[in-house]
């Protein structure tokens, strides 16, 4: 059980619990019962009184001396997460980046569930990429009021951002994954985060350069 369902948890907290996710499944698969702050701390070099805060916004309580059972642990992380419960989403933008979200069958095991795509090409309207078929962005009326989904995922051009973003809230579309450079505004009540691929490329492009 989770202590709060509804918590609005730190950014930074809610970034390093699928850390730990990650790490307790590899424990599970390896058979591994119990596993403790300290052993996460060493495998994930993330302070080990910080690791346990993060996991007191958890109901589970670690065992003196032995640490938290793994199973309970990693279901209860999952649970927290949302990665159980299959969210529905469209993907706004069938080119690269896109289709090969549409690949990607294990965002289902996170609890994300693409069930369609759109995009204004009509060499790519009318085809699937892997289940996932691909429709004219005049068809998202139709397609809102048989899936009803919440997320849509931005991989279109940087200047077809913010008119696809207020089209999809329109529609219905609560949060919105923007892959997109541009900034997109949304209004109070939209869940709104970015994965800007270019910014971490600058990034690292920055330190490598710093360090030759």
């Amino acid at each position: 059980m989770i202590s709060n369902p509804n918590i609005i948890l730190p950014e930074p907290t809610l970034r390093r619990l699928p850390w730990y996710l990650a790490y307790v499944e590899i424990l599970k698969a390896r058979k591994v019962e119990f596993v403790s702050s300290t052993q996460i701390s060493r495998a994930l070099s993330v302070d080990a009184a910080q690791i346990a805060k993060d996991l007191s916004f958890l109901s589970l309580r670690g065992k003196t001396r032995i640490g938290y059972e793994v199973d309970a642990l990693a279901k209860a992380l999952s649970d927290f997460l949302g990665f159980r419960t299959l969210h529905k989403a469209f993907v706004f933008g069938a080119g690269s980046l896109g289709r090969a979200l549409m690949h990607d069958s294990g965002l289902a095991n996170y609890g994300l569930d693409i069930v369609a795509g759109f995009d204004i090409d009509c060499e790519k309207i009318g085809s699937t990429v892997g289940d996932v078929p691909i429709y004219h962005m005049d068809s998202l009326s139709e397609m809102m009021n048989r899936h009803d989904a919440t997320i849509g995922i931005l991989t279109v051009p940087a200047e077809c951002a913010q008119d696809t973003a207020d089209t999809a809230i329109g529609e219905g579309i609560r949060a919105i994954w923007n892959f997109t450079p541009y900034r997109v505004k949304v209004a109070e009540g939209i869940v709104m985060t970015n994965t800007s691929i270019y910014a971490h490329l600058a990034l690292i492009y920055n330190r490598l350069n710093a360090e030759s």
